[in-house]
């Protein structure tokens, strides 16, 4: 089996993870490398069905967020919670680790998850956004990084360096939602 799917392509052929799991949602800007990572680990799956909206899972959940800010950003001035739709995270800016790069690129990460307690929605990918589920075969955390260093320097363009040292600030973080079995 894969190690990571396309989510909306694994949910139509039935092999979503039934009890706990990984979901990774990235959403790109249209005109410039402003990207948005939305990390989902979910936990005592009860339903999950399809909405005009998108996928959603009656789980609980835990949501970490990373965003990269290219130099120069208009709104780097707002808060990223009160940011337009398409450029928010749920966090201030006091509440974020922020990286700089040698670029003078912000990379933003959320310091504390997001928890969900009954039910969460994955949206349905419109673009080059995109949605994948990750398989639990043992080295779950090491492949959701990987993922991550590619993503961060061949699509959201952090130098390559940088993202190498993204990716070991994002791993710090990550335990706070790691699936274990005393999730709640």
């Amino acid at each position: 089996m894969e190690k990571f799917q396309e989510l909306f392509n694994a949910y139509q052929k039935g092999e979503l993870p039934s009890d706990h799991g990984y979901i990774v949602s990235v959403f790109y800007h249209n005109n410039s490398t402003y990207t948005r990572y939305e990390v989902i680990s979910f936990n005592n799956v009860k339903d999950i069905y399809i909405t005009d909206e998108g996928l959603v899972f009656q789980a609980e959940g835990r949501k970490l967020y990373v965003m990269v800010e290219p130099a120069g950003w208009p709104n780097s001035h707002i808060e990223p919670a009160y940011r337009t739709e398409d450029q928010r995270i749920p966090y201030r800016k006091k509440d974020l680790l922020d990286y700089t790069t040698r670029r003078q690129d912000h990379v933003y990460i959320g310091k504390e998850p997001v928890v969900t307690y009954t039910s969460f929605t994955i949206l349905k990918s419109i673009g080059q956004d995109i949605s994948y589920v990750f398989y639990d075969q043992g080295d779950i955390k090491q492949t959701i990084l990987e993922f991550f260093r590619l993503s961060l320097w061949k699509q959201a363009r952090v130098p390559q360096g940088d993202a190498r040292k993204v990716t070991e600030e994002i791993d710090q973080v990550f335990s706070k939602i790691v699936v274990t079995p005393d999730f709640n």
